[in-house]
Order: C-alpha cells, then structure tokens, then sequence
C-alpha cells in the first residue's frame, strides 16, 4: 500500500492510536471483602428532638463496645464488617447526609473506634418530613461508592414515624431487593403505636429481613443491640435481658 494513499485523518487516527497504547493502563479499584456491608439509616427529621438523636447516637455506641457485638464481628468467615451512617429526614438534596464513611471492623480496637465516633457524631439533617424511600435509595448508593464489597448487605432503617415522603417507600425497599440488599427496621413506638406493622408491610424486604421494636428512645439501646446481633451473626439472637442491657436515659 502506498503511503499516499493514507489521508491526514486517517494519520490522526493512527497517531491517537499509538499515543493510548502509550497510556499506563490504571487497574481497577481493588475491592476489599467483608462478611457484611451495613448501613445505619436513623432518623434526624422534625419528630425526632436532639435528645432523642442524642438516645440513638449513644445506643449505637453502646452496642459496637458490648462483647457480643464485637465477638460476632470477628468470627465471621472473613472476620470483618463494614459499616457506615446515614442520617435522613424528608426528599432532597440536604435531607440525608452520609456521617460516618465506610468504616472497617475487623477487631475490638476497630469497633471501639468506631463507637467513639458514634458517641461524638453530630446531627448533620435538622428536622424534615419522613421520607423512608429517599432514605433507602440514598443508602443504596452508598455501597458500591466505598471500598469494601460484603457478602450480605444490609441497610438497617431506624425511625419512629410511618413514611410521609413524596415518592412511596415500597418501590424503593424492591429497588434494594432487586440488587441483592436487604432492608431491616427497627420501629420506634413511642409516637406511631403500630409502626411495627408500617415496617413490616411497606419497608423491610431481602433475606432473612425483620424488625425490632423499641418502646421509645430509651428503648433503643437495648433493640439495637438485640438487632446488631441478628444481622451480623445473620441468625436470629434471642432478647438481651433488661439486666444486660440498660435503658439510656434523656440527657
């Protein structure tokens, strides 16, 4: 072939060409395995006060310190979780917020840490409606935006109001469904009596899905740590007794 018949274009072309074949190829993102990727969904919106929140950020850390909780973390098959927080209220840009990143638990040390940032964690979402739905979906999007990839994974919404957002929480829950996520409740009582029920038909779905209840924001220490429990070991745990696990008081 002569090289008169090549057009400029066809010069460009070849010379792109040989410059992308001159690229360093960048490998793709290591993803490192966990037994479990979960998030902490909990409700910052206008039904909830600051002391309340106070309740929930507390309860959370008194359950990554308890023994049990640390001991399931680490004798999983990788012995490792993942985890992160979310906090969320009604639809829009500025009513969820992602608090803690993905956070890896592989020891005692690890979960200490982490609840010491649950304990310090401020309220980033001050008040809204009760959006359920966007709640999930902005969880769901958290999974493949962190490093870790787990063999379950599991958003765990915490909330004492039924879903009164624009967009109806059913289709969000099947969104997770659908891409392998179970989703978990954990039902506050003290202003929605039957919210359990709302959980159970409207918001939990996936494997092995369930909720607990708390009888109100004192309550909630001991159902989060009953509910921690059954998710990392992903075999239903028997109540913690009153005795193991104190109500938290109003501070």
């Amino acid at each position: 072939m002569r090289l008169a018949s090549f057009r400029p274009c066809h010069l460009l072309t070849l010379a792109l060409l040989a410059l992308a074949l001159a690229l360093p190829v960048r490998p793709a993102r290591a993803e490192i395995p966990v037994d479990l990727q979960l998030v902490l969904a909990i409700d910052a919106s206008s039904s909830v006060d600051y002391d309340e929140f106070n309740l929930m950020a507390n309860g959370l850390a008194h359950a990554f310190r308890d023994e049990r909780v640390k001991q399931a973390i680490t004798s999983g098959a990788l012995g490792a979780i993942a985890v992160s927080v979310v906090q969320w209220a009604s639809a829009g840009t500025n009513a969820q917020h992602l608090s803690v990143p993905w956070q890896l638990i592989d020891s005692a040390a690890a979960a200490e840490a982490l609840a010491d940032n649950l304990q310090m964690m401020p309220r980033d979402v001050d008040g809204g409606g009760t959006s359920i739905g966007n709640a999930i979906r902005y969880s769901l999007r958290q999974f493949p935006a962190g490093p870790y990839r787990g063999l379950r994974q599991v958003i765990d919404v915490s909330g004492d109001g039924i879903d009164n957002g624009v967009d109806p929480v059913r289709p969000a829950r099947d969104e997770a469904v659908a891409q392998g996520v179970t989703v978990n409740g954990l039902a506050i009582l003290n202003e929605e009596k039957a919210l359990d029920r709302h959980y159970q038909d409207h918001v939990i779905g996936g494997p092995g899905a369930f909720v607990i209840e708390a009888a109100d924001y004192a309550d909630f220490s001991r159902a989060i740590l009953q509910k921690l429990l059954r998710e990392i070991s992903d075999v239903p745990m028997a109540s913690a007794p009153d005795s193991a696990v104190p109500k938290l008081a109003m501070r």
